[in-house]
């Protein structure tokens, strides 16, 4: 069973105004120890979504499948061994792999999207890994080769998605309640989200709001990891917790100064 960080920020594209600034926001989450990073692009094509994908993962590199800690599976040397076990914003002394970093002194071509300092997104340095996860599209996180997909209820079905990606890449799966949390429950999935827990704007359709009672409810139906999501703020994030929720998936409240934010999640989410 995986363990999930206290905060899994979500990067949705359609709360930046460019390219530029979704980069830089996830820059300075990753320096405010943030290791579980989502990204989630809805109105964008395919073509756009890689691209922006691929960066990322250029920005946080690092071995794909991490070769997680599952029985029988070959370790790999230059990855943390506890990385599928890891809940807490550091992971120690661990750097970011080489692979990728600084193409540009190698005489590659650069984007004109991200910038050419690392330094520019905040973080001259990160001593952990990130973890990165794409919304919806299971064929994407294959080619931009990232760690683990989200899915919906409308999406691929969670064996659909498993049989796509592996079972060293993280899925996770969204439900909304108890009939959902129990299906849900039933499959390869690694982790459940459940949500909204309050009012959102970061959906134009939300689904009935289920309250802190409805994360206890979800908390009851399953030893899954949980994750919550939904309108939740430093304000409330800590109630969320204490009802059962694993981790909070959070958007708005991270816009606005995201190293700042996010830093002051973790304090409060000690």
């Amino acid at each position: 069973m995986i363990s999930l960080p206290r905060l899994y920020a979500i990067l949705d594209a359609g709360c930046f105004p460019n390219t530029q600034a979704l980069f830089a926001a996830a820059g300075k989450l990753a320096a405010a120890g943030c290791t579980l990073l989502q990204y989630r692009n809805k109105s964008g094509n395919a073509r756009v979504v890689l691209e922006q994908a691929r960066e990322l993962r250029k920005l946080f590199p690092h071995p794909v499948a991490q070769n997680a800690t599952r029985v029988g599976q070959p370790q790999n040397p230059h990855v943390s061994q506890n990385w599928r076990d890891m809940g807490h914003p550091r992971t120690g002394s661990q750097s970011p792999h080489p692979v990728a970093q600084n193409a540009t002194r190698m005489g590659q071509p650069q984007n004109p999207y991200v910038p050419q300092d690392r330094r520019d997104l905040g973080h001259p340095r990160t001593d952990h890994l990130i973890r990165l996860i794409m919304n919806d599209r299971a064929d994407l996180c294959l080619a931009a080769e990232f760690d683990g997909v989200h899915v919906g209820q409308e999406d691929l079905s969670p064996e659909s998605v498993r049989k796509i990606i592996g079972p060293e890449r993280w899925l996770g799966v969204s439900t909304h309640n108890p009939e959902q949390i129990r299906e849900a429950d039933l499959t390869s999935a690694d982790y459940l989200a459940i949500g909204p827990v309050f009012p959102t704007s970061s959906k134009e359709k939300p689904d009935p709001v289920v309250g802190l009672e409805g994360v206890r409810r979800a908390r009851a139906l399953t030893r899954k990891p949980l994750v919550a999501i939904g309108g939740i703020t430093r304000t409330n994030a800590r109630s969320v917790i204490e009802a059962g929720a694993d981790s909070v998936a959070v958007i708005s409240d991270l816009l606005r100064d995201p190293r700042k934010s996010a830093e002051e999640f973790f304090r409060i989410l000690r």
